[in-house]
């Protein structure tokens, strides 16, 4: 084998992973593509020790870090191809090498599928949003909107009067119940069902939204859920379990972030419902520690199934 373990996925949770292992001095590679879920915010906020720096500036210091460790390569490259051996696991990359290793530990994240609306992915990460704890703050109070994609919407427009005066945008998908239109407005949460058609300013600022109906309503940021996907299908290649979220499917894990099969652990956004830069970094250490002691404990993964 050429590595005791592999990490696929280079942000957060992959290095924080990384690290763990490095520290038990074993021959660990990351593979990164350099393309993470974060890359289109400028800044990233409640990551302690690192509140309001870029999501890369967070990354260059951790990756500095884990390189320190001798046992430690991270490469710039992506795997196309997964699949068990008799002792581990081998992955074709897509630079055309092959790597082979004992463990395996899946960290390469989510993408999200945007609305097609006329400027919105211009402004996605500054002022097109999905999480008010990350972003909202910094809107200053501003009026603020939710473009309904799903029942999360509710979920969002009920949270975000702290950040702001928000309005819930139903876009003519989602139809509200008299009890949640009643919990809204017991939050001063406005709700408008003619859709929204065209998002106003220069991008990347917002100035409002145009609606079907030609009128303009002024918001400062705009926030959605979108449909989630892995970033690969490495996991499917494998035989991972995956479960039901609420924006798609992601891998399943237990509380140590093994997945379904024996010898592959997951962390980050693509193994869990609920995206957080500090939690990825959390479960990746889980996810480092349980891949170090399955190289202990579980000596045969060809007896596994």
């Amino acid at each position: 084998m050429d590595f005791d373990v592999i990490i696929v996925g280079g942000s957060f949770a992959g290095l924080s992973a990384a690290m763990q292992l490095a520290r038990a001095r074993k021959d660990v590679l990351v593979l990164d593509t350099g393309q993470p879920r974060n890359r289109f915010a400028a800044t990233s906020h409640g990551f302690p020790g690192q509140d309001g720096q870029t999501p890369a500036e967070i990354k260059e210091q951790l990756q500095a870090e884990l390189c320190a460790y001798p046992t430690v390569s991270v490469r710039q490259a992506g795997a196309r191809r997964a699949e068990r051996t008799g002792a581990g696991f081998a992955l074709a990359l897509d630079d055309g090498s092959r790597v082979t290793g004992r463990r395996l530990v899946l960290a390469y994240g989510m993408r999200d599928s945007l609305p097609d609306l006329p400027g919105l992915r211009d402004r996605w990460g500054a002022t097109v949003l999905h999480c008010p704890y990350c972003h909202g703050y910094e809107l200053d109070q501003q009026p603020v909107g939710v473009l309904a994609l799903s029942e999360l919407a509710v979920h969002q427009a009920m949270l975000l009067p702290d950040w702001g005066p928000t309005t819930l945008f139903t876009q003519g998908t989602l139809t509200l119940t008299p009890e949640q239109r009643a919990a809204l407005q017991a939050r001063d949460a406005s709700v408008e069902d003619t859709p929204v058609t065209e998002l106003l300013g220069d991008a990347p600022a917002l100035r409002g939204v145009r609606l079907a109906d030609g009128r303009e309503v002024p918001l400062a940021g705009l926030f959605l859920a979108p449909r989630t996907t892995p970033a690969c299908d490495l996991a499917e290649q494998l035989g991972c379990a995956f479960e039901d979220g609420p924006t798609g499917p992601y891998i399943a894990v237990d509380a140590m972030k093994a997945t379904s099969v024996p010898g592959v652990f997951a962390a980050g956004d693509l193994a869990s419902s609920m995206p957080n830069a500090t939690l990825a970094a959390a479960a990746g250490v889980l996810a480092g520690g349980s891949a170090h002691r399955s190289l202990i404990f579980d000596h045969d993964l060809s007896s596994q199934s």
